[in-house]
């Protein structure tokens, strides 16, 4: 069915005349679920408070076809939705950034030249303290999301590249929407989230802990809340999303009490290419003695750091996990060495954990990651199953050993859903 981009004269005085529910009814009903009325009314007959109310509600309403874009540090992926049933209709993953995200947008699209894309959703990192909830992106938005790329080299750039380029080929009329990866963590209690430095000069830079992974987050926890073995539990989660980013959260009916990411994307686990926790001393280090100068120091930091520097041979653990040579393995066993630690204060800051949620693409794919990670954690009530996990592989499972009194769960991450359901509560809200 064609978009209709405004309503006739007739079907305006209309709207204005009829009481505002059977004029919804009426509109809604024809099955027209495509209508959507232009952003401003040129006629300023019809300009009126009740006529712009319906037109805003029908326009929500009519809102079918969401596209979300899901930028990571190492892979896109894209996906579209009927939001009337919060059905994926298709999406696609590509596991890096070699072609320009304008071809393969168009490349996507063209699979879906009778679809119109009513609104897009995209996956921002970095939100800083200026975005702590998803937003309409306008143009001082995405001046703010270029500002703060310097503290997410990986993201915020590539995120900004694909907004450009949604905008080029939906054109301005489609409304983009930013849902950023750090709101989940905005609200951290404050002894997690400072940095002991003198607190003038903090406040003054915004120098605190942000968190990522926001959203995989969020969607571990709510998939988790959803079993029936959740409800009798004290809602104390531990949730690691694992890729070529990598993050833990320790998390109470449902609101982050730590994480592992701080003011960077660089801090905590290490990764594929980032080193995660590491002593400022070793940063002066590299300036000082090593001779390198600031920009030298992020990209050490961001891309030939983590298992990629300490192995010498590659970022991915498959590849890893295949070699016998010396620093590969340590690579590997420093990265679950690491997992396990933070487990384990998080097992103390929560006061005891009723589950473990472990997603992403090494967490969902890799069952030998997960069993040396969680290697010799019975002191601490938890357990797993080898046959469970060795048979987990890119689907729902819980492989905790019987006896385990923590349950752990392997949960493929849907952060397109969340997406969605921001795009759809922000165009809700603004109705």
């Amino acid at each position: 069915m064609p978009i209709i981009r405004s309503l006739s004269s007739a079907a305006c005085r209309s709207v204005r005349r009829s009481p505002l529910k059977d004029s919804i009814a009426e509109l809604v009903s024809t099955g027209r679920q495509h209508l959507c009325i232009a952003e401003h009314v040129q006629s300023t007959a019809y300009r009126g408070s009740s006529y712009c109310f319906v037109c805003q509600l029908v326009h929500t309403a009519s809102l079918v076809n969401i596209l979300t874009v899901n930028v990571g540090s190492s892979s896109i992926r894209l996906a579209l939705y009927d939001s009337r049933n919060g059905q994926c209709v298709d999406s696609v993953h590509w596991p890096d950034h070699e072609v320009s995200a304008a071809q393969r947008l168009q490349e996507f699209t063209g699979k879906h030249a009778a679809v119109h894309v009513d609104a897009i959703g995209h996956r921002v990192v970095h939100g800083g303290d200026t975005f702590t909830h998803s937003v309409t992106i306008d143009a001082p938005v995405e001046t703010r999301i270029e500002q703060l790329g310097a503290l997410a080299p990986l993201h915020n750039p590539l995120a900004l590249k694909w907004i450009r380029a949604c905008r080029s080929v939906f054109g301005e009329v489609v409304r983009q929407i930013a849902v950023f990866d750090t709101a989940f963590f905005a609200a951290l209690p404050e002894m997690a989230r400072c940095y002991a430095i003198p607190h003038a000069l903090a406040e003054r830079h915004h120098l605190h802990r942000y968190g990522f992974h926001g959203l995989a987050h969020r969607g571990m926890w709510q998939q988790w809340r959803q079993l029936p073995e959740a409800a009798a539990t004290q809602g104390r989660v531990i949730s690691l999303q694992l890729g070529s980013g990598c993050s833990i959260a320790a998390i109470r009916d449902g609101r982050p009490i730590d994480t592992s990411m701080g003011y960077s994307p660089l801090e905590g686990l290490v990764m594929a290419t980032r080193p995660g926790d590491i002593d400022a001393g070793v940063v002066l280090a590299l300036q000082q003695q090593a001779g390198l100068d600031a920009k030298q120091v992020e990209d050490l930091l961001n891309h030939a750091s983590g298992l990629s520097g300490m192995s010498a041979l590659s970022g991915d653990l498959r590849a890893l996990l295949q070699s016998s040579e010396p620093l590969p393995t340590l690579a590997v066993n420093v990265y679950c060495y690491r997992i396990r630690k933070y487990i384990g204060a998080y097992l103390a800051a929560l006061g005891g954990a009723d589950a473990v949620l472990i997603g992403g693409g090494v967490g969902e794919h890799l069952p030998e990651i997960r069993r040396r990670m969680l290697a010799d954690m019975q002191w601490a009530g938890l357990a797993i199953d080898a046959t469970l996990n060795a048979a987990a592989i890119g689907v729902p499972a819980r492989i905790d050993a019987q006896g385990s009194h923590i349950a752990v769960h392997v949960l493929p991450v849907d952060e397109g859903q969340i997406l969605l359901d921001e795009v759809m509560q922000l165009l809700q809200a603004r109705s």
